[in-house]
């Protein structure tokens, strides 16, 4: 048994994958191993999901949460999240972008770049993603009585908290089956139900179609624990537990060697989150940087390479 409980229920879920797991093709061309319908749950209330038998890109985790926040669509947007401080690091002509995409690519810059997703892309710009997550979250756009409108979920989902705290409605999904073929990728985690409990704990719910579990879920993991402080931080709340329910959930056959590579590690101490302080409202998010989140105590082992799937 791990002793840190975060690094235990991720092995345990590698664990069972290789034993009781499937092989099957996919669209990739490279074959997962398989199950299907697993959940698994985090306690946020004292410590933060990071796992530490293998580092995680903890700026490259923040950058893109803040990016979906600001509900950007622009892959080049996030790698001045991810590369650059504050005010640095702005493309300003073509061959600075070009230039850019050579030398500061993010976990991104491979789908907007794949041929299938360049010969369909109606919007007419290099980086763009299309109507992913973030676009979802804070502009779902619908047409009623001969009128385009747009909802911003996540403002939505904070005046709910304030408003009704116990309702059962604080929803937030990306996947909007009129917008799959404007996006560069159709979204993984694909909703997400927010919960208070009687003693002023939020918690998370979440569903996720479709886990690459060695290099995907520990992103997923982080992500949405982090999205649960900062949507508790703006609500008055304190962060609680994480309950992630998986679909397809698969290794890749090409990452086996690394898995169980991992699953030779002893885990190491739990480490905290320090966040900045939001207010109540939503306005800070727009100058928010991933510098001024902070993972304290956290001392894992290196990271361990693993190629993406496209």
């Amino acid at each position: 048994m791990i002793k840190n409980r975060h690094d235990n229920t991720y092995h345990t879920l590698l664990e069972k994958i290789l034993a009781k797991g499937v092989k099957r093709k996919n669209r990739t061309g490279v074959d997962t191993i398989g199950i299907f319908g697993e959940q698994i749950e985090f306690d946020l209330k004292d410590t933060f999901p990071a796992l530490t038998t293998k580092r995680m890109a903890w700026k490259a985790i923040v950058s893109e949460l803040i990016w979906f926040l600001h509900g950007d669509q622009d892959e080049r947007s996030l790698a001045c999240l991810v590369h650059a401080k504050p005010g640095e690091f702005v493309f300003t002509d073509e061959q600075s972008l070009e230039d850019s995409f050579a030398t500061h690519r993010t976990i991104w810059t491979d789908n907007v770049e794949a041929e299938y997703w360049v010969s369909r892309n109606k919007q007419g710009y290099v980086g763009d993603a299309g109507r992913i997550y973030g676009v979802q979250w804070r502009d779902w756009q619908y047409h009623r009585d001969g009128e385009f409108h747009s909802i911003d979920q996540i403002d939505n989902l904070i005046q709910g908290l304030k408003k009704d705290p116990y309702g059962r409605r604080h929803i937030i999904t990306a996947w909007n089956p009129g917008e799959l073929d404007l996006m560069c990728l159709p979204p993984c985690h694909i909703l997400a139900q927010f919960n208070v409990t009687n003693d002023g704990y939020l918690e998370c719910m979440m569903f996720q179609r479709s886990v690459d579990t060695f290099l995907g879920l520990p992103f997923n993991i982080a992500s949405y624990a982090l999205l649960t402080y900062i949507i508790a931080a703006v609500t008055g709340l304190k962060p609680g537990r994480l309950i992630m329910s998986l679909g397809d959930v698969h290794i890749y056959e090409n990452h086996v060697e690394q898995v169980g590579e991992q699953l030779t590690r002893l885990s190491r101490d739990e480490p905290k989150v320090i966040i900045p302080e939001f207010g109540d409202t939503l306005q800070a998010w727009h100058t928010m940087h991933p510098d001024e989140f902070f993972l304290v105590n956290y001392n894992p082992h290196p990271s361990i390479k693993a190629p993406m799937a496209v």
